[in-house]
């Protein structure tokens, strides 16, 4: 859940750490009741052509964000902390919020050793005097960034607490993430923040004041009534609800943004795109626990140093693929918090990979099992998660509910939710539309073509990875006549995780699967009618259809490949018998999943002759938009080498 405010109303909510796995008395969506079901209370997949039951694997987050970031408390030198890690070291230092435009931590000379889960830091001892970089002793209060080791020597997570000094040490009223902005338009933006215990939040940006009278760790605030084009300071002001009148816990944050032009006015801007941070090789912040924050810094520090207005990033932000929401949850906190010091200022709009995903899984013996997504749907799905721990723009499609191959149509819920990761956004005369290529996804599910060792339909069944479904492709056909029709408009760029024609790494899958057209999405026990090549048609016709798409981006593939689409170009197996969409004119796709996920080599596919530039240097393009022009360029953000 989450707080929404929208000027002076707010509806309140708390951060909920999700139970471990979804109790017996979780109804079983229509789509897997043909597999799944309950014996002696426990969930099983049955296969009942072979009659073999498979019992559901046994689920143990390593680590959670509430044992990262709840067990901490003040002493009368400092603050101790206790923690998921049992040995390990406590890195940790000051944060001076007044001293630099991204605030971050500078750690200290020494560590903290963790035994027995438990660390200590000596705030007026080792960071008083000429360590004290912030002014806490003379303030009275700061905040203190942490950095969780584990004994193996990984980086689990990076927090941040404040803290006062009266008398003894207290922990304060602490960010524990945010401020941020999102989703800016030409009149304002939403402001997110989530604290360590229930507050009042008033936000400032210019003259105006928004302020909510609930009590709730988490808001997201609409600052609304500002002026086109307008660079504004904003101001978070929180207070700890039932702290006293005499002397709050309370803190306060200051960043700015700027607003977006008005629609069709056509000013010069840039912004950037990038997919695929997963955690990658190297060690060190190349993998805080699920994904590659060194990259990710470097990314976000060249997009702004080059005055990007936002940023795409279009799935795989974590490695996932997890059976448990809270280690999740914990995973895109450490992205979020890598990509937070620039996030204060841009907005970041993103989507989900394959890796995003969240399965029930059933033991069959084999490492990855038998995974299927997971529910309720509602709030534990890799589509409602997602969309609980980001803000995205909501004028997506609902879900697949109602959909020709929905077995319950009366009934809505045996689909996953859309909202916040299909959705699309308008920045001057650009529209970004941003699809789910992973929807209803099942780990092991397209394993079950590869191998041809198993007869019937493939156990549990869901969605494919790299299909669009139906209901998803109605929405975009009606979006993409919008914004066609729409004369403020210029330039659509479509975005989903999954190329339509892989180059280098995927092409076993995506919306290609060695031209093998029979992978599709089973539900209830049913193929669909169309396979992955023939649905990868119907979504280039709407592409094709409408003039005013230049580009698909895409990622995925480990790699940066910008091919062009032309009537020439070969995009069927050699004894394809089915129809072939109308190719007119040309298209962009453009793959850059080169964010810190381990590289892919290029292959050798029937459109090769038609790519133009392949990389496997870690990559950022940026688009220049120029009126009625467009223009981009392709950076190295580790070295700043510019790759075309």
């Amino acid at each position: 859940m989450r707080t929404i405010l929208y000027g002076l109303t707010a509806v309140a909510a708390c951060l909920v750490v999700m139970p471990v796995a979804a109790t017996p008395a979780a109804e079983i969506p229509a789509i897997f009741a043909h597999a799944i079901e309950y014996q002696n209370g426990e969930m099983v997949l049955v296969d009942r052509a072979r009659e073999k039951v498979y019992p559901r694997r046994a689920e143990q987050p390593l680590y959670t964000l509430a044992s990262m970031e709840e067990g901490i408390r003040g002493s009368d030198t400092g603050l101790v902390f206790e923690l998921g890690v049992q040995q390990g070291t406590l890195y940790y230092g000051l944060i001076d919020y007044r001293d630099g435009r991204n605030p971050q931590p500078v750690f200290y000379k020494k560590s903290a050793p963790i035994k027995d889960g438990k660390a200590q830091v000596a705030i007026a001892g080792a960071l008083s005097g000429k360590y004290d970089m912030s002014g806490w002793e003379r303030n009275g209060k700061g905040t203190l960034g942490y950095r969780v080791v584990n004994a193996a020597g990984s980086i689990i997570y990076d927090g941040r607490v404040s803290f006062v000094r009266k008398g003894a040490f207290l922990r304060n009223l602490s960010f524990l993430e945010g401020p941020t902005v999102h989703n800016v338009s030409d009149q304002g933006a939403v402001i997110a923040f989530e604290c360590d215990r229930p507050c009042t939040a008033v936000v400032r940006a210019g003259e105006r004041r928004f302020r909510s009278s609930q009590a709730t760790r988490r808001h997201e605030v609409r600052v609304t009534g500002l002026e086109p084009a307008t660079s504004y300071q904003y101001r978070v002001q929180v207070t700890a609800a039932g702290s006293g009148r005499q002397a709050p816990l309370a803190n306060s944050r200051t960043f700015a943004f700027r607003t977006a032009p008005r629609p069709g006015t056509r000013q010069a801007f840039v912004f950037a795109y990038a997919s695929d941070s997963r955690d990658g090789q190297g060690g060190g912040e190349r993998d805080i626990h699920g994904t590659n924050a060194y990259i990710m810094k470097k990314l976000m520090a060249v997009a702004q140093a080059k005055g990007a207005a936002f940023l795409q990033f279009s799935g795989d932000m974590i490695d996932g693929r997890l059976n448990n929401v809270p280690q999740t949850r914990l995973q895109y906190r450490n992205w979020k918090r890598a990509i937070e010091p620039f996030a204060h200022y841009i907005p970041v709009y993103a989507t989900i990979g394959n890796h995003e995903g969240l399965f029930h899984t059933f033991d069959d013996g084999s490492d990855i099992g038998i995974n299927v997504a997971r529910f309720p749907f509602a709030t534990e799905s890799a589509e409602a998660v997602f969309a609980d721990m980001f803000v995205m723009p909501e004028n997506g499609p609902v879900s697949e509910d109602g959909a020709e191959y929905d077995p319950r149509p009366e009934r809505p819920g045996d689909f996953p939710p859309y909202r916040e990761s299909v959705y699309y956004y308008v920045y001057d005369n650009v529209a970004m539309v941003v699809l789910n290529s992973n929807y209803l996804f099942s780990r092991s599910y397209k394993y079950w073509f590869a191998k041809k060792a198993r007869e019937g339909s493939p156990l549990g069944g869901g969605g494919l990875h790299g299909y669009l479904m139906d209901r998803q492709l109605e929405w975009l056909e009606r979006t993409l006549a919008r914004l066609e029709a729409d004369p403020n408009i210029d330039f659509v760029f479509v975005t989903q995780h999954t190329p339509a024609f892989p180059n280098g790494g995927h092409r076993s899958d995506d919306m290609w699967y060695d031209g093998n057209n029979t992978p599709r999405p089973s539900i209830a026990g049913k193929p669909l009618r169309r396979g992955v090549i023939e649905q990868r048609d119907r979504y280039l016709e709407l592409l094709l259809k409408h003039k005013k798409v230049v580009a698909q981006l895409t990622g995925d593939e480990h790699n940066y490949a910008r091919m062009l689409l032309t009537p020439e170009t070969v995009i069927h197996p050699g004894d394809w018998d089915k129809a072939r969409p109308r190719i007119t004119r040309t298209l962009w796709q453009i793959n850059n999943g080169a964010a810190g996920a381990p590289y892919y080599a290029q292959e050798v596919l029937p459109w090769s002759d038609h790519v133009k530039t392949f990389s496997t240097q870690i990559a950022l393009v940026l688009f220049h938009v120029h009126g009625r022009e467009l223009y981009f360029e392709v950076i190295n953000p580790e070295t700043l080498e510019r790759i075309e």
